[in-house]
């Protein structure tokens, strides 16, 4: 596999800006978690910003800013906000949402990885689309979460994986977040799935992928 920080055209004489959001702890993860991994990989000295919005609950707020840790332990230029907005009243709660993106903007990151425009969950939604309305100038890549709305898509943009990035990604979900592992959903299959029908899509090596919406790249 080439280089994803050449490919998403990042730049080369200074060290990329990520800011990587997601509205409750676990969205980028499940999401964007192996690319988020890979671009750290490829460039160590990567500045990320990561913000999840919707984390009142204490546990689910350790478990976000554990796992966000563990995953960028390789570069020593990051940082977590965790902010305690409730779980599916993001629409509903007024400025809060949008100010928080608006106070990472100075930041002025060169790809922002965050949910889809239409995803079905209202808290996804409405981070997407607030996304586009505080970053002009980065590239935004949309991830995509299995959920009991059936809401995946086509997408447009394939980050393929080798065996052992899946491998990894499903164990840092699985033992990052303790407090999900009674759902139905969260689990090695789920997680697995989804990836090995994205791998299909673009034909993959090892036959596994992350799958994101690209609305507009500058190339």
């Amino acid at each position: 596999m080439g280089s994803l920080t050449e490919r998403l055209g990042l730049p080369t004489d200074r060290e990329p800006r990520l800011l990587v959001t997601g509205a409750h702890p676990d969205d980028a993860e499940i999401g964007a978690g192996a690319t988020i991994a890979r671009l750290v990989s490829e460039r160590p000295g990567i500045e990320v910003t990561w913000l999840v919005l919707a984390a009142a609950d204490a546990r689910r707020a350790d478990e976000a800013r554990a796992s966000a840790e563990r995953l960028l332990a390789s570069t020593g230029r990051f940082s977590v906000d965790v902010r305690a907005m409730r779980d599916g009243f993001l629409p509903f709660i007024g400025e809060a949402p949008k100010d928080a993106l608006i106070e990472h903007a100075a930041t002025d990151p060169d790809v922002i990885i965050g949910p889809r425009l239409d995803d079905a969950h209202q808290d996804h939604r409405l981070l997407a689309e607030l996304m586009r309305q505080v970053f002009r100038r980065g590239t935004i890549l949309e991830y995509e979460v299995p959920k009991w709305d059936g809401d995946l898509g086509t997408a447009s943009l394939y980050v393929p994986l080798t065996r052992e990035q899946v491998a990894s990604k499903v164990e840092h979900l699985l033992s990052s977040f303790p407090s999900q592992r009674d759902r139905s959903w969260f689990s090695e299959e789920t997680f697995r799935a989804i990836l090995r029908l994205r791998g299909i899509e673009c034909h993959a090596a090892d036959g596994y992928a992350e799958a994101f919406v690209c609305r507009k790249l500058v190339v």
